[in-house]
């Protein structure tokens, strides 16, 4: 993510952000639980499947765990990946739809960040950069790339519900 020029009220947008925060951010031990019980899938588009497989299981290392014809669309296929702890993460192709490249929008999908051990995050980065993927590092811990077909990705060398070390709950 390169830095854009700043068009914007830094003073006026950090007030907002202390606000919000005074507003709407509770302490853990007087937080309401949460009624989730987690992420089931996240379902992203891809552009072709066997690239897509190759690309999470092989560079990444997060196993298929399902294919199947997508009940929605037929002759679309719909596949897993397991990211860990029960999460998954999905993929449908539209075949014949003429679905245009990723592109970031306003209420559109901004990036995944995925939490792994630090030695699964050397090996993704070697292998990534390996495989001529360009990867932006921030900090050691945080690696940001693109999938296949343009998807923004981290991952992230930090234990989930953690967020640069500090707990989150």
């Amino acid at each position: 993510m390169a830095p854009r020029p700043v068009t914007i009220d830094l003073e006026a947008a950090a007030a907002e952000r202390e606000r919000l925060r005074t507003e709407y951010l509770r302490e853990p031990a007087s937080r309401p639980p949460s009624e989730a019980r987690g992420v089931h899938h996240l379902a992203l588009l891809c552009s072709d499947v066997e690239r897509t497989i190759r690309f999470y299981q092989e560079l990444l290392g997060f196993p298929l765990v399902e294919l199947f014809e997508n009940r929605d669309y037929q002759g679309s296929t719909h596949l897993f990946f397991d990211l860990g702890h029960d999460n998954t993460l999905a993929f449908f192709d539209f075949p014949d739809l003429g679905l245009g490249p990723y592109a970031e929008v306003l209420g559109g999908f901004h990036h995944l960040a995925i939490s792994v051990e630090k030695a699964q995050w050397d090996a993704a980065r070697a292998r990534l950069e390996g495989a001529g993927v360009t990867t932006q590092i921030e900090s050691e811990i945080s690696m940001y790339f693109a999938d296949p077909d343009g998807v923004r990705l981290e991952l992230i060398a930090e234990d989930l519900g953690s967020l640069y070390g500090t707990p989150l709950h």
